[in-house]
């Protein structure tokens, strides 16, 4: 038996790792409720939050020790995200430490502001790179931005941030034009930058996952806490199949995407090369059943649902629009098939 045999099925979490997300869902409990979400739309962000958030070591956490991080493992990542999405909370750190970590890897990671969060950083989590301006999820608050132009990893800087764009899922969402940059850095360039940069593309696939299901299982308790309350005919609502067995579903497909996402963060961060599929399919499983789910628990909710004030609305939108944040998810769908593919041409050049 080598070292990783049990631990490639075994997914359970340590003491640290319950103490871990038990502090992180504090944290968004007390501040990040849904008051403070619904204040943030407008602009998308809620620097106090943020800074609270960092304050906590939530960006250091994440980055390795040589850039003055804390050595966070992917699973340990994964579990924030997952409070996060749980809270819906209008900060930029998916996008941040993973474009973070990406500069890490590339040897640019030599700014303490980053590295603290005072600095924000964005990059473009599209699968398929485009050519000009992009749609960048932080495009709007981020101090600098990294992304692909051509086989160069570039960074880039504004001395106006451009204006935000108005989308579903609430996002500092801006167009950002690498021709219009004040500063334009090249990084690193060639197959091996961009393979870093798949990686950072697959870490945030990874953590949007993680974010989902965390969203998912709140919109779940939503609707379970409505259906419990709400009568007809003389019996709680909740007592009807018709409510009962949808969210059975739902919290079937919170412990699947769970499973999913802890599984490819392991494999991520111990054997990356062995099962690269994981992380893509994650998303793509997540960004598919967040939006039936959270669907769902509008539909629980009937017209109180679909109201303004309601917070199940809130859940609906950010779980359509988060998944859209780098683009269509059938590209991420094509990725694994490619992956697949290949590995099963390999098995039968072998055989």
């Amino acid at each position: 038996m080598d070292r990783y045999e049990l631990r490639r099925l075994d997914y359970s979490l340590t003491e640290d790792h319950i103490d871990l997300q038990t502090a992180y869902r504090q944290f968004f409990k007390t501040h990040s409720d849904i008051e403070t979400v619904r204040a943030a739309e407008p602009s998308g962000f809620d620097k106090s939050l943020w800074e609270r958030l960092c304050a906590m070591g939530a960006t250091t956490m994440a980055l390795p020790e040589s850039v003055g991080g804390d050595g966070a493992t992917l699973v340990d990542l994964t579990l924030v995200a997952e409070e996060l999405g749980r809270s819906v909370a209008p900060v930029p750190w998916i996008d941040h430490v993973v474009a973070a970590r990406l500069l890490a890897r590339l040897g640019a990671c030599e700014s303490e502001e980053i590295v603290q969060g005072t600095q924000i950083v964005g990059f473009d989590p599209q699968q398929v790179a485009p050519t000009g301006a992009r749609l960048i999820p932080l495009g709007s608050i981020a101090d600098h931005v990294i992304v692909r132009d051509g086989q160069d990893v570039v960074k880039l800087e504004f001395s106006t941030r451009p204006a935000r764009v108005d989308n579903i899922g609430k996002l500092p969402m801006a167009w950002v034009d690498p021709a219009a940059a004040d500063t334009r850095v090249v990084l690193a360039g060639g197959s091996d930058a961009l393979a870093e940069y798949q990686r950072a593309l697959d870490e945030w696939r990874l953590l949007t996952a993680a974010a989902l299901v965390g969203l998912v299982e709140e919109t779940m308790t939503i609707a379970a806490e409505f259906a419990k309350s709400r009568y007809t005919l003389g019996v709680p609502i909740g007592t009807l199949q018709g409510i009962s067995h949808p969210l059975a579903n739902i919290a079937i497909t919170v412990q699947s995407g769970r499973g999913l996402a802890r599984r490819a963060a392991w494999f991520l961060d111990n054997e990356p090369d062995e099962r690269p599929e994981l992380a893509p399919a994650a998303f793509v499983f997540m960004a598919e059943e967040a939006a039936k789910a959270a669907t769902m628990a509008v539909h629980v909710q009937g017209g109180l649902g679909v109201s303004a004030e309601a917070a199940a609305t809130a859940y609906l939108v950010r779980a359509r629009g988060w998944a859209l944040a780098g683009g269509d998810p059938g590209a991420t769908a094509v990725r694994i098939a490619q992956i697949v593919a290949a590995r099963e041409s390999r098995e039968v050049t072998k055989v």
